[in-house]
């Protein structure tokens, strides 16, 4: 259900004339607004016809120092804020976001080029995050174990690591940063942000509410860039954990040279995610399901269903699921009857229109092509647009089934049996999700137990986990320890202190005591 609270703040529109309407992203640190120094300053288009709407600085070394020292002072009193003070303020920030959800969805839209009900999806599934911190005197909460011995009690507490950092990518502009620093400040952590330098808009209006929502100066601060950026936040001795999410390349520099400084690191990375249909599967829900996964968002999804795996006699559903598909409305994100909107770039544009060539010549049928798609009442020259492509008898070893694609491009691969689908799937690196369409119980459970995917829907095209779960790709798609959201990002952004307290009760028993040279056993 999406909701609609669309009653922006008088500030908004303040903030919305500052920060664009100068044609100038911003920093934002030790709770306050201002612009960078920098000397280097990278364009933010308009995916749609690729006009400036702003443009974000390349953070000088200076502006990075202090969000780091800014951070690192506020830890000192944040850390002892009572976790009551920290539940208050995220109940605050939730309702600010509900409130103004409209407004955060149309930056999106403008930066990312996303649908407007997609936009809102992303406000929304990070919305559900920042309800899941309200419950902070439960997710923080330790462990006691009163008379382990005589007069002896353990107890056990999280506490915060300092200050952390986190690195979003371009697609889901709200949602990323908001698995991020809401968990992170929850635990007590303070936190410095780096949204993509494409799109950092959303971002932006999310530090202002928090403002309002009275998260004190310098426990959340935003600095922009790329390269420089990234490295400076790896390799800082102040900063604890980083969490990532974005390519391959980037997720693994992040990781090794985060780990090699210390850090705890949690990345997510590339992903290549099949949806078996059994033919026994709902074909009318299947094929709805399975185009609405596959395009969504312009195929800018981490857990886009990008491969179709048709086993046996489904083979038969080609020519519907492009009948399906030809249904979707291609177009500006604005447009309240657009289904797919333009992919974030002309490279981005350019290197999806190449793997749907080298697929074609790699012997690959295309069933349909969107490249080149000329639109009704649109002048798209300039804009990044793709019509959705669907390509069959893909391969293992054809680039486009190799790499991520990213784009709005089915892959369909047909095998004879469940067996066979669980074989080709298990032999792809990345571990992301996966789904199965079917109306048997016992091919839904065989699948589940015998697939190396961390997250598996039955009948659910892109089974991504509420709050109260963890977002939980495996294999290529992951590098670290502990996982997004959920508990497991709890464990992330806090340490276990452990204390075993004696306080004799009997004086006369204390006055016994000798010194013990041997390994001390608790009886």
């Amino acid at each position: 259900m999406i909701l609609k609270i669309y009653k922006p703040l008088p500030y908004f529109d303040n903030f919305r004339k500052v920060h664009n309407g100068a044609n100038k992203t911003q920093l934002f640190i030790n709770g306050k607004f201002f612009d960078s120094k920098s000397e280097e300053w990278l364009n933010v288009h308009d995916p749609s016809n690729n006009n400036v709407i702003t443009k974000v600085p390349i953070s000088t070394e200076n502006e990075m120092k202090y969000a780091v020292a800014s951070a690192q002072n506020a830890f000192k009193t944040w850390s002892k804020t009572t976790v009551m003070q920290r539940q208050s303020i995220m109940f605050k920030f939730q309702q600010l976001i509900k409130e103004n959800l409209g407004k955060i969805a149309q930056v999106i839209t403008e930066q990312g080029g996303k649908t407007v009900s997609d936009a809102e999806g992303d406000v929304i599934r990070g919305l559900q995050v920042v309800e899941y911190c309200c419950n902070a005197p439960s997710l923080v909460m330790g462990e006691n174990l009163p008379g382990v011995s005589k007069d002896m009690d353990i107890i056990s507490q999280k506490v915060p690591l300092g200050v952390c950092a986190g690195i979003a990518p371009f697609n889901f502009p709200a949602m990323i940063p908001l698995w991020m620093f809401p968990l992170a400040i929850t635990c007590g952590n303070t936190f410095i942000l780096k949204p993509s330098e494409r799109n950092p808009g959303a971002s932006m209006y999310l530090m202002d509410l928090g403002l309002k929502a009275g998260i004190p100066d310098g426990v959340v601060n935003v600095i922009h860039g790329s390269h420089k950026a990234v490295t400076y936040l790896c390799e800082h001795p102040v900063i604890k954990a980083l969490s990532f999410v974005g390519s391959d390349k980037v997720g693994k520099y992040v990781h090794e040279t985060g780990s090699k400084h210390g850090k705890r690191v949690q990345a997510n990375m590339g992903a290549k995610n099949h949806g078996v249909i059994m033919p026994d599967a709902n074909k009318d829900a299947t094929i709805k399901s399975i185009v609405g996964a596959s395009f969504g968002a312009a195929g800018q999804r981490c857990m886009a269903l990008s491969t179709i795996v048709l086993v046996g006699e489904a083979q038969t559903w080609i020519k519907d699921i492009v009948s399906t598909t030809q249904k979707l409305i291609v177009g500006p994100g604005k447009d309240k009857n657009t289904d797919i909107g333009p992919v974030i770039s002309p490279q981005a544009k350019k290197r999806i229109s190449n793997l749907i060539d080298q697929g074609i010549k790699q012997g690959a049928t295309c069933e349909l092509d969107g490249r080149g798609i000329v639109m009704d009442n649109f002048a798209n020259k300039e804009g990044n647009f793709l019509g959705p492509t669907i390509l069959s008898g893909v391969k293992p070893g054809m680039n486009c089934y190799e790499e991520e694609i990213f784009g709005p491009v089915m892959l369909i691969n047909i095998v004879d049996d469940l067996d066979g689908a669980i074989d080709f799937i298990n032999r792809n690196p990345y571990g992301n999700g996966t789904a199965i369409f079917t109306r048997s119980g016992t091919s839904a459970k065989k699948f589940t137990e015998n697939i190396d995917v961390g997250q598996i829907g039955i009948n659910v095209p892109i089974p991504v986990p509420l709050p109260m779960f963890s977002f939980t790709g495996s294999r290529g798609s992951f590098l670290g320890d502990s996982h997004f959201y959920g508990k497991e990002a709890i464990s992330f952004f806090t340490q276990t202190k452990t204390i075993t307290q004696l306080w004799r009760m009997d004086s006369d028993e204390t006055s016994k005591t000798t010194s013990v040279t041997s390994m001390p056993i608790i009886k």
